[in-house]
């Protein structure tokens, strides 16, 4: 069982759907020719959340026969990408779909029709411009990560022949702009917040540097900011895609489906044939396209106002799942833990989190209207944190929590002052807090060593709680106010809040003995 074979159509269609594969429903010839003459939609961007998300819900709507054109991969950074996970398969993939039960749902995903190296050294930079002067052309997205929206002074130095991402894109935007100013939908799909506002900084960097060094007519930065002409809509898009799970090779291989080698780039990708991802997932996108638009939405995507996507992600980021994901990361390194699917079915961590979100975060949430909070927490709880088949630990999770601390428990926190909420309401926010100080003194419950993950403050932040001792009775805890009266930390002076003092006494208790993590988280979650 080879993606080659369905390709060519030298298979059997009863064997793979008797193993549980959905197999391309549509004519993909036709839909690749169709395409090639008459593209709407180029994503940059090859990675493993391209082909289980975007890629996944475009294959959908052609499964249903409600669309007729797929969609071209362009890729800006790592070119091996094309050549072993693209081009020896013929642009087809398999999907798993990691289900929370320990099952897994396979999809051939066949929508991707052309992968094209987006670089001036490769033959397929000319067919990149040709697309781009394509009136057809409605959308081009992006999954290339924050950093890929990066722009340089040396970069910027280059002229038209750029190196980096956007700059790249600027030159292709050109080729359209000299090709009448045709019109088009520059479309971020990357997690990050009003992720559209930083795809439109990069491009512009490039545009208004060209105009000022006479290598582009102003026209081109008019066309840039016609919203009739080019518009950069915002995104939120959430969906867990880790690397190849090795669980996953095996069940593959005992199906005798043998495209699951696993590949690592010289720039360190790691891919394969197939892409494992969770069965949650959430694309919501701001409705604004001056050329239409391919029907993400026959696939599950949502579409929708600005103001309702900022509110989907202040939702996601500020209440339901971020800072679950936080708490339970802290405490979970102090207990030893190493997987976010273990934490789960502890009988503190698990109520916790569960209490955190629904009591003490949702008083503050303001309901989007296409996703339901509680919905959204209880798909949290119940379904994509234990899912056995995610690998995600709670040290990459507390990576940078100094700078996620502000947005993912400072938002709350000025939310319940500006509404005159009572505070004597918070209890597992202030002991995820109070946490904080205990993560930072690196030493288990236990009492073995741990190396808290890397964050740009955690060596400043440890310094403050080095005089403190587990186990030492009588010592003074008045270092503490160096920590939490920080707004840059916590957004707020957690002691002109009322809370200062009921954290350090949460603190005391954490650092009293060995064992003194656990008593205290369990104290608290039940008493909640």
């Amino acid at each position: 069982m080879k993606l080659t074979d369905i390709l060519s159509g030298n298979y059997n269609p009863a064997e793979w759907e008797a193993k549980g594969y959905r197999l391309p429903k549509f004519d993909m010839k036709a839909v690749r020719e169709k395409t090639f003459r008459e593209p709407t939609w180029v994503h940059f961007g090859g990675g493993n959340i391209f082909r289980a998300f975007p890629a996944a819900i475009l294959n959908e709507a052609l499964n249903q026969g409600l669309y007729d054109r797929g969609v071209i991969m362009a890729e800006t950074f790592d070119f091996e990408v094309v050549d072993k996970v693209y081009t020896p398969y013929g642009n087809l993939s398999l999907s798993v779909s990691l289900q929370s039960s320990g099952t897994i749902e396979k999809t051939v995903i066949a929508s991707v029709t052309e992968a094209l190296k987006a670089d001036y050294a490769f033959p397929d930079w000319e067919r990149l411009k040709e697309v781009f002067r394509k009136p057809s052309l409605q959308m081009i997205s992006f999954t290339i990560t924050e950093k890929g929206y990066t722009v340089t002074s040396a970069d910027l130095e280059r002229g038209l022949k750029p190196v980096l991402a956007m700059g790249k894109v600027a030159a292709l935007l050109l080729e359209r702009f000299q090709a009448g100013a045709l019109p088009l939908t520059v479309q971020s799909m990357d997690n990050c917040s009003h992720n559209g506002d930083k795809v439109k900084a990069g491009i512009f960097a490039y545009a208004e540097r060209w105009v000022a060094d006479g290598l582009v007519p102003t026209g081109f930065l008019d066309y840039l900011k016609d919203e009739s002409k080019i518009t950069f809509p915002w995104s939120m898009i959430d969906k867990i895609t880790p690397r190849p799970h090795e669980k996953v090779k095996e069940m593959l291989a005992a199906d005798g489906f043998e495209d699951n080698d696993y590949i690592e780039t010289e720039k360190h990708t790691f891919t394969a044939p197939f892409v494992n991802s969770e069965e949650v997932q959430y694309l919501v996108i701001e409705d604004n396209y001056t050329n239409g638009r391919p029907p993400l939405d026959l696939g599950g995507a949502l579409y929708t106002t600005r103001e309702t996507v900022d509110k989907v992600e202040t939702m996601k980021v500020t209440t339901c799942l971020n800072p679950l994901h936080t708490a339970m990361s802290l405490y979970g390194c102090l207990l030893g833990y190493t997987l976010i699917s273990a934490e789960m079915k502890d009988p503190d961590i698990r109520p916790f989190i569960q209490k955190l979100g629904y009591i003490e975060a949702m008083p503050v949430v303001t309901d989007p209207g296409v996703l339901n909070p509680y919905e959204f927490i209880g798909a949290v709880i119940n379904r994509r944190l234990p899912n056995p088949f995610m690998p995600d630990a709670p040290q990459r999770i507390a990576m940078d929590t100094s700078q996620k601390i502000p947005i993912r428990f400072g938002e709350t926190l000025k939310k319940y002052v500006a509404r005159g909420l009572d505070m004597d309401n918070l209890v597992l926010i202030p002991l995820t807090l109070a946490g904080y100080a205990r993560y930072l003194k690196g030493i288990r419950d236990d009492g073995t060593p741990f190396v808290p993950s890397p964050d740009p403050l955690v060596e400043e932040l440890m310094a403050i709680v080095a005089p403190l001792e587990v186990g030492k009775p009588d010592q003074d805890y008045s270092c503490l106010k160096k920590l939490y009266s920080r707004k840059d930390i916590f957004a707020v002076d957690l002691y002109e809040i009322g809370l200062g003092e009921r954290i350090e006494g949460m603190v005391r208790e954490l650092y009293d003995h060995y064992g003194a993590v656990r008593e205290t988280l369990h104290k608290y979650v039940q008493a909640r």
